[in-house]
């Protein structure tokens, strides 16, 4: 047999297909010759060359083979190709669920103290624990199966975890409180709910409580129920008032043992406003059973990264923000033009494999380039989520690349317990989320307004299903305004149907507003654009029927900005520069740049802004609870430098 064709059969025979057989065959010389005739230092060579083949067949990374073809993620059920479900959706609704509490004593919970290891408490304690708090709720009166709510304030720590999974026990509701809500949303929701019971960690916190209950304006409390100890000063100020102050340990008494039931017409969260998120929450809390641990860091947050080296998550809750920084992080510390250029053609490399479908960490690349950057998050990462804001598709690509992990993205709301879409393991491309997760149905309709039309693959982003909240507590107008007739959940997002069965967000329907040429705006997908700029931490974009062109209200990023400003030739503190207006024309430069790259129209680029040295946040006022901007309050509290901007020239 000629040579080159018993190599050609080599490499067919074995699959030797893509970019990595690439790799193996570039390293080949060239063989020039027709045939060879086979001598004894000839088959030697031969059978060299077979045993380093047959080495990296079996040591060759092996793409991840993706649950369904890539091709078709989703499936319509309508003809109109509009209303898309789960490619493995089961027709079959659920109807109660019971979740056994898993064997063993295998980690579940862990908290340590700075300098100090973890310490871990195991399933069999938790479950225990939340059984016989559960319990404790019930003779403290709280009633099972029902509408009753159980306050928790406190800081993440084992104890949140275990109150609340006892509260599910028995089908009671859990209201998170939050020292950044202020006191009128905290005695807001604390009356709404009608919440006579409260569990907080320290006794500061029970102490702010309690003065709104002196003060007579949450009449309902009539308990306190404290993680840590507390003086008898306190104790006696409560009985004063007639609050009863209990340590958790009081409450976990009884003995009584069984499954950990969850029944699904009750179980409810009322997180701020929301009265209803049920079945989904069995799937949350049911995360338990597959062997999860969770870590608490309790510590000076500017250490937490050194706890995060301690602790090597493989899972990593993200938001688009913090994958920003670190991308900015990388890419400026290739310092030197041979740095850049190592970096960049390293990343091409492993974008090449993971076209292929494969994800490693431990590729040449990695180990020359990638794994300083890999061991800052712990070097054991195998899987990081974002969602909560759109993420640029060069950012996604870039750091699945130099992470060496799976990064998945989901799309959802708080209405739908988060998630209602979900992007596919092996399906590595970027600028979607994903396709609908069982718990949901999505469907596209119309908006006439904007040009959108579901027969084109495209409108407002409507979700259904178990995970759909049922609505606002007492509050029937809110709800009309987020559920229709037939229980579907207006998102207010405008999405887009890919050829393969995934979402893409393309615009934004709510707060839309016209200029005076009549083009429509979308302020929040303007802002999302932006946000990706370097020095921009937060923005917000106005703009009004009067006028034609928009302005904007910039926080710049106080971790980033003074280096940014110093690398333009600007000089000076942070809130020094946030005056400076030559300053400011660089910023709004570089936010042009990046809109237009993003393919924002001319009307749709801000004109003018305003640099502010302080954070939109829920204390100020700015934003809500769930983080997002309070529009009409920003524009009360900026309308000087609103109006400012306006009264120049027009553009």
């Amino acid at each position: 047999m000629h040579f080159q064709e018993w190599l050609r059969s080599l490499r067919s025979g074995a699959g030797l297909q893509g970019p990595e057989s690439e790799n193996l065959w570039s390293l080949l010389p060239s063989l020039p010759l027709s045939s060879l005739s086979l001598s004894p230092s000839s088959l030697l060579g031969l059978g060299a060359l077979a045993s380093l083949t047959a080495y990296w067949l079996v040591t060759r990374p092996r793409p991840m083979r993706p649950p369904c073809d890539l091709q078709a993620q989703s499936v319509a059920v309508d003809v109109s190709g509009s209303r898309r479900v789960c490619k493995w959706q089961r027709p079959a609704v659920l109807t109660g669920a019971t979740v056994l509490c898993p064997p063993g004593d295998g980690p579940c919970l862990g908290f340590r103290k700075p300098g100090q290891p973890y310490q871990w408490i195991s399933y069999a304690e938790v479950f225990e624990q939340a059984q016989l708090l559960g319990s404790g709720l019930l003779a403290k009166g709280c009633q099972p199966n029902s509408q009753q709510f159980v306050g928790i304030f406190a800081q993440n720590r084992p104890e949140w975890i275990i109150s609340e999974l006892a509260c599910y026990t028995y089908s009671m509701a859990v209201v998170p409180l939050y020292d950044t809500l202020g006191l009128e949303a905290m005695v807001h929701i604390l009356n709404l709910a009608e919440i006579s019971l409260v569990i907080c960690d320290r006794e500061e916190k029970a102490a702010a409580l309690l003065e709104n209950k002196e003060r007579g304006v949450t009449p309902k409390l009539s308990c306190l129920v404290l993680f840590n100890r507390f003086s008898d000063t306190f104790v006696q100020r409560a009985k004063n008032c007639e609050v009863e102050v209990l340590k958790l340990d009081q409450l976990m008494v009884s003995r009584e043992r069984g499954s950990f039931v969850i029944q699904q017409d009750d179980v409810s969260i009322s997180y701020l406003p929301l009265a209803h998120m049920f079945e989904r929450m069995i799937q949350v809390v049911t995360m338990f059973c597959h062997g999860a641990r969770v870590g608490f860091y309790q510590g000076d947050i500017s250490l937490l990264m050194d706890d995060i080296k301690t602790l090597k998550p493989t899972f990593f809750p993200v938001v688009p923000r913090l994958l920003n920084r670190i991308y900015d992080k990388i890419l400026s510390s290739a310092t030197s033009p041979l740095r850049r250029a190592l970096l960049h053609f390293a990343v091409r490399r492993k974008q090449a494999e993971l076209s292929s479908g494969v994800v490693r960490n431990d590729s040449l690349w990695d180990k020359l380039v990638f794994n300083r950057i890999q061991a800052s998050l712990g070097g054991n990462l195998r899987f990081a989520l974002t969602a909560s804001a759109p993420i640029s598709p060069t950012v996604l690509s870039f750091l699945r690349a130099t992470l060496g992990c799976l990064i998945f993205e989901g799309y959802g709301q708080t209405e739908c317990t988060a998630g209602c879409t979900f992007s596919m393991p092996g399906d590595w491309s970027a600028d979607h989320v994903g396709a609908p997760l069982p718990c949901a149905r999505v469907k596209l309709v119309d908006i006439p307004d904007m040009n959108y039309y579901a027969k084109n693959g495209d409108g407002e982003i409507c979700i259904s299903g178990p995970s759909v909240f049922r609505g606002y507590l007492k509050d029937p107008e809110k709800t009309a305004e987020a559920l229709d007739s037939d229980g579907w959940l207006h998102s207010g997002d405008v999405g887009q149907w890919l050829p393969n069965g995934t979402l893409r967000i393309i615009d934004r329907k709510k707060h839309i507003f016209k200029l005076s040429q009549g083009e429509y705006i979308a302020p929040e997908k303007i802002e999302n654009v932006y946000t990706r700029c370097v020095p921009v931490l937060q923005v917000f974009v106005h703009g009004d029927s009067l006028q034609s062109y928009l302005i904007g209200i910039v926080v710049p990023d106080p971790e980033v900005f003074v280096d940014w400003a110093k690398g333009r030739g600007f000089v000076g503190s942070y809130e020094e520069l946030c005056q400076n207006p030559d300053l400011k024309n660089a910023v709004l430069e570089d936010m042009n740049a990046v809109g237009k790259k993003a393919g924002l129209k001319s009307f749709e680029q801000v004109k003018d802004l305003h640099l502010h040295p302080e954070t939109f946040s829920i204390a100020n006022g700015l934003l809500t609870p769930t983080l997002k901007s309070r529009r009409a309050d920003i524009r009360r509290t900026f309308q000087i430098q609103i109006s400012s901007m306006y009264s120049k020239t027009a553009f």
